[in-house]
């Protein structure tokens, strides 16, 4: 049986998972982040960076791998393939520094993942941390869930600024008194103390998955997630580790008929029966718990058909959606395939009622990029708070935005020297040929091992976080009235 490139690759994942991270040497260094810092004024101009460890060349433990605001946008945690996750807190505004409202500083940061082996078939797990999804805020705590392939850790974040003193049965260090010493009684006092940040497990969910965890996504009702490998998506209580319930299995009996795989989920953000699962082909599937405790049929299919006049060699690759969000409001789906991001109305399965070119320039590229593996590069895709502009990266540190209302787009770089303080950023443009502006830059001359693959947007303010490699930069736009 012939198989697509695409196929074959997820097929080999699946069956094999062997990962060369295992030969790494025991006295691995410890390699640092970048966070470069930017905060506004005019349009989006920049700030000094607020936490900068060196690192050689971003190749390793350092590189980010994810990043996502909690429900307020106060939080910002991102994980790297090193098994950490770092937290940053947005500062409250002073009267004497206007500009610091929009500043993050790292508030916290914790190993969530260690690397693990599988003895029975021989085979390392990673680290790496693949998503995080923030819960809703139930108290003063906060809670958020970390995956790597395997296992999935719900944490929970506290703070002390306070501590006991004056136990009638313990002293200072903690040790019980002897009793004949105890003559009187005294009632204990809570004392200010410099403010500590905890971080404590408070559930693995582990065995839940035979392939690599793609995606999880929490449940409007707040009590229950879901995780998504290549081949099943699982539905879980928050309260119970030891069992999952499969609502989507697409394994067939025998593995030579395997013709997709699934790459991205997601729970409908009002609705708490609907979610989404996009698949390698390119189509997303709306499924309703409602109908059946297996989802294997979906409600809604949205596939656009394929125009045979441009089918390729490359069309079944780029083809494969690497991520889905729905909106906010929950009426539309975003789409993020290898070369464009479209927008689904839910009631309309036909075709996407939006479709913007990302990096139609690299289409005559496809070749060598086949041959480099970049074009199985996994794009995300983000909404503003208002629906109304969606965002995703590209080569060469570049990201794009689109405007729904104006049909207006922008090409931007995340870059270290756009980190100066209150610098502006320009568009980009990329030049395919002919006749070249000053400040375009060539089809050839980009750089695909610069990629921006992760993107955040805050829920509510126009503020970006964008993942670079090692480096994270924070972007915010005051001028609500233009885009850029």
């Amino acid at each position: 049986m012939c198989l697509n490139p695409l196929l074959k690759r997820a097929l080999l994942e699946i069956l094999l998972a062997v990962d060369s991270a295992f030969f790494r040497s025991l006295s691995r260094l410890s390699l640092g982040k970048s966070y470069i810092q930017h905060c506004p004024a005019e349009d989006m101009e920049g700030l000094s960076s607020i936490y900068d460890v060196e690192s050689e060349d971003g190749v390793g433990a350092d590189i980010i791998s994810t990043a996502e605001f909690n429900h307020t946008g106060d939080l910002l945690a991102t994980g790297d393939k090193g098994g950490r996750v770092v937290i940053f807190q947005r500062e409250s505004e002073s009267k004497n520094e206007p500009y610091s409202q929009g500043e993050y500083n790292v508030y916290s940061t914790f190993q969530s993942h260690e690397p693990e082996f599988d003895y029975l078939k021989s085979l390392e797990i990673e680290e790496k941390i693949n998503k995080i999804k923030w819960l809703p805020q139930q108290n003063a705590a906060h809670s958020l869930l970390s995956t790597n392939d395997k296992t999935i850790k719900l944490w929970k974040i506290t703070e002390r600024d306070k501590r006991p003193e004056g136990y009638n049965l313990k002293d200072e260090e903690g040790k019980l008194k002897d009793l004949s010493t105890v003559t009187s009684l005294q009632v204990p006092v809570l004392k200010p103390m410099d403010l500590m940040v905890e971080v404590s497990p408070r559930r693995i969910f582990a065995n839940g998955h035979t392939y690599h965890v793609n995606s999880i996504s929490v449940n409007s009702d707040c009590e229950t997630y879901m995780s998504a490998d290549d081949l099943r998506i699982n539905l879980w209580h928050l309260a119970i580790t030891d069992r999952s319930f499969n609502i989507v299995d697409i394994k067939p009996a025998n593995m030579e008929d395997l013709t997709e795989v699934i790459t991205a989920s997601e729970f409908h953000p009002h609705h708490c029966n609907l979610f989404v699962y996009s698949s390698s082909k390119g189509s997303l599937r709306l499924c309703d718990m409602r109908a059946s405790a297996l989802c294997d049929k979906h409600s809604k299919l949205y596939e656009e058909p394929e125009d045979p006049s441009s089918r390729s060699f490359f069309s079944e690759i780029i083809s494969s959606v690497s991520d889905v969000k729905f909106s906010h409001s929950g009426r539309y789906m975003l789409a993020r395939d290898y070369l464009t991001v479209k927008v689904w109305d839910l009631n309309m399965e036909t075709r996407p009622v939006e479709t913007y070119q990302v990096h139609d320039y690299l289409r005559s590229k496809l070749c060598s990029l086949y041959e480099n593996d970049c074009i199985f590069d996994k794009f995300e895709c983000a909404w503003n708070g208002s629906d109304s502009v969606i965002m995703t990266g590209a080569y060469n540190n570049f990201f794009r935005m689109f405007d729904r209302n104006t049909k207006r787009d922008v090409t931007l770089e995340a870059s270290r020297e756009s980190s100066k303080p209150r610098a502006i950023l320009k568009p980009r443009r990329v030049c395919v040929g002919g006749k070249r502006r000053k400040d375009d830059i060539s089809v050839d001359s980009l750089d695909f091992t610069k990629k921006i693959l992760h993107t955040a947007w805050h829920p509510t303010e126009n503020i970006i976080a964008i993942a670079a490699t090692n480096n994270l930069y924070i972007f915010q736009d005051k001028m609500n009235s233009d885009m850029h």
